[in-house]
């Protein structure tokens, strides 16, 4: 019985990680070669108190907790007090907001389906949802990743700084530019879709250019590849509003509830496009925190 309760928890441990899990070493050791010139691309965002977060998402909030000025003031820390010729006094803070925030990856357990709530995996929320977020599929579930990354510049091969507002990214239009660049999607990529929002992002003129992004079509032909991580460089991934008549987050539900992909969101993909790299080894470290539905990521890119 002991045997097969081990076995029980290794096969939900196998599940939870998504199609991470069929990343191998050899994965690994072939996309680290692909950093030939060693060139270092940060993805990040930056974050910042007051930072554009969508509107169904707590705001972002850096505050000061211990300052010297307040520290020597109150005079509370008894260890400041005595013994301190130095003056030595310290800052730290107090960080607030969702794992969303800025650029981050969708956990597994982000997004639920049907009555019963139930996300990837088959877990349900009667079961597995606790007071302190899900029992399984949470953020402490994703491994580090490192596998091949592969830009789809939809801006470039359209013409244009960033696609208009809404603009609907299928997956006849991805095959398009993969043909036109000579590029392939393989099983296990990190795929990275740019539709050239972040060069306008945060200014308050991305709203002439937000929610433009993948559809259904788009989401199954990456999803029929065995890809591993679908990201892109706005905050919802896919098309927003949704074009599909019965679903608002058709892509989110396909990749994250039936596949098991992760989404990485809000990557910033300009110097990727702009040195013309297409191909590079994705590294993507995710923060284990416990019962959180994303991770807030510094994703890189080596070439």
């Amino acid at each position: 019985m002991a045997q097969h309760d081990r076995e029980e928890k290794e096969s939900t441990r196998t599940i939870e990680v998504g199609l991470v899990r069929n990343i191998t070493e050899s994965d690994v050791v072939e996309a680290l070669r692909l950093g030939r010139r060693g060139r270092v691309y940060d993805l990040d965002t930056t974050y910042w108190s007051g930072m554009p977060v969508s509107p169904e998402q707590p705001a972002f909030q850096v505050l000061n907790y211990r300052t010297p000025r307040g520290e020597n003031n109150q005079q509370d820390i008894a260890w400041l007090q005595s013994g301190n010729d130095a003056q030595l006094g310290f800052l730290s803070e107090l960080v607030i907001g969702t794992a969303h925030t800025g650029t981050h990856l969708d956990a597994l357990s982000h997004i639920t389906c049907g009555p019963g709530s139930e996300w990837y995996g088959g877990f349900k929320a009667d079961k597995y949802l606790g007071d302190f977020g899900p029992l399984r599929c949470d953020a402490a579930s994703i491994p580090p990743i490192v596998t091949r990354g592969l830009l789809i510049d939809v801006a470039k091969y359209m013409g244009v700084t960033a696609l208009p507002k809404s603009h609907v990214i299928s997956a006849d239009l991805l095959v398009e530019v993969l043909d036109t660049s000579g590029a392939e999607v393989r099983v296990n990529d990190a795929v990275l879709v740019r539709t050239g929002y972040m060069s306008v992002w945060p200014a308050a003129e991305r709203v002439n250019y937000k929610g433009a992004g993948l559809d259904r079509s788009a989401g199954e032909f990456l999803a029929e590849q065995r890809v591993v991580l679908v990201g892109a460089d706005t905050e919802a991934l896919e098309v927003q509003p949704s074009v599909d008549p019965s679903n608002p987050l058709p892509v989110h539900a396909q990749l994250l509830t039936k596949a098991g992909i992760y989404i990485l969101e809000l990557a910033n993909l300009e110097q990727l496009s702009a040195d013309g790299v297409g191909e590079f080894c994705f590294v993507c470290l995710p923060l284990r925190i416990k019962g959180a539905t994303g991770s807030m990521v510094r994703p890189v890119a080596i070439a």
